[in-house]
């Protein structure tokens, strides 16, 4: 309705800022993410770093989680642009290598591989906090 002696603008059309393929994508990314939980990668890190290493079966899906640890916390460096700081910037690229590394066959270098892993979430995870970029994790 318009006002007694206003003349009524043409509008344009809404138009939706996504397709239904777009969509469908921004769908399908938040039924996959998985929210950053700092306790559980502190207890994968203790795992990796533990004097006892984890059982040889065991070892495997630590490393997927160390890797999976690794993946978010290389985002949120990324999306807060910790990136500007050297430390971050140097442990985001180190984590980032570890991450398409494959797991060792050998026992020893498994290990080893694991316990990369889990120095390197460590050190982003203390250096992002530091940055304020994440709480500290309990």
């Amino acid at each position: 309705m318009t006002a007694p002696g206003t003349v009524p603008r043409p509008v344009n059309l809404w138009t939706p800022p996504l397709d239904s393929g777009q969509l469908t994508t921004v769908l399908n990314r938040l039924r996959s993410w998985t929210a950053f939980d700092g306790g559980a990668l502190l207890d994968d890190v203790a795992a990796a770093l533990d004097d006892v290493p984890p059982a040889e079966g065991d070892t495997a899906p630590l490393a997927e989680r160390l890797r999976g640890h690794l993946a978010r916390l290389v985002t949120i460096a990324v999306a807060s642009e910790a990136y500007r700081d050297t430390t971050a910037a140097q442990l985001a690229l180190l984590a980032r290598t570890l991450q398409t590394e494959p797991l060792p066959r050998e026992r020893r270098a498994a290990t080893a591989h694991l316990r990369r892993l889990g120095w390197i979430a460590n050190e982003l995870h203390d250096q992002l906090t530091a940055l304020r970029c994440l709480k500290e994790a309990a």
